[in-house]
């Protein structure tokens, strides 16, 4: 979730009112099983055009593996240019076995989750929005203890995207003889703000409870 995704939905439809919707959508179907998510993805979506007469059109982006496969980095610029351009990205997966393939035998700002880095910062996605509910039917499957699961549960985590560790400097150094490897954990009032107030904004649409788990070096 970006800014711009935040202050203007894709199409909302009030009472009696109709809203057709004419999109440009860029397609990422990535790599693994990403392809096959993203194409039975696409058929839902053709089948919501057909049923209420909107209009998706499509670009597909490489990204990850199989951009590496095609151009030799996990994402190109013209590739941050189609996604831009779109109204929307549906992505599937990105990266593969780190033992056998032949992407992580290329530096760490040529691996295939590079390419994914670089597109939620060229993109602005500083929020990912993870539901967890339990449906009765699964309640057996459910590793939880049935005291702890109680009736059920409907939580929403938010999750940073674009600072903290993944985006932090990165050194190696060796000390007497030992090799020191150290990751800079760092985060501005904007980003932790931000990302905040998403949080209390989806919780009073929710049952209006919201609850902070985050380091203290996160909002010092």
């Amino acid at each position: 979730m970006s800014e711009e995704t935040w202050k203007f939905p894709l199409a909302y439809r009030n009472k009696g009112e109709e809203i057709i919707m004419n999109y440009n959508i860029s397609l990422i179907p990535g790599d693994g099983i990403g392809p096959e998510i993203v194409a039975e993805a696409k058929k839902a979506l053709d089948k919501v055009c057909e049923k209420y007469g909107h209009s998706f059109s499509y670009s597909e982006v490489l990204l990850g593996g199989a951009s590496i496969d095609v151009h030799g980095v996990p994402l190109t610029e013209e590739a941050i240019a189609t996604a831009k351009a779109s109204d929307a990205v549906l992505m599937g997966s990105i990266g593969g076995d780190a033992k056998t393939s032949p992407w992580y035998k290329l530096s760490p700002d040529k691996r295939p989750e590079a390419g994914l880095l670089k597109i939620r910062k060229s993109l602005g996605l500083f929020a990912n929005l993870r539901p967890a509910y339990l449906y009765q039917e699964l309640k057996d499957a459910c590793p939880l203890k049935e005291e702890i699961i109680g009736e059920g549960f409907d939580m929403l985590i938010m999750r940073e995207l674009t600072g903290g560790l993944y985006f932090g400097e990165r050194s190696t150094v060796e000390e007497n003889g030992i090799r020191k490897a150290t990751d800079t954990l760092t985060y501005s009032e904007t980003e932790i703000r931000r990302i905040a107030i998403r949080a209390f904004d989806i919780a009073m649409k929710r049952k209006k409870k919201q609850h902070s788990s985050a380091g203290l070096h996160s909002w010092r």
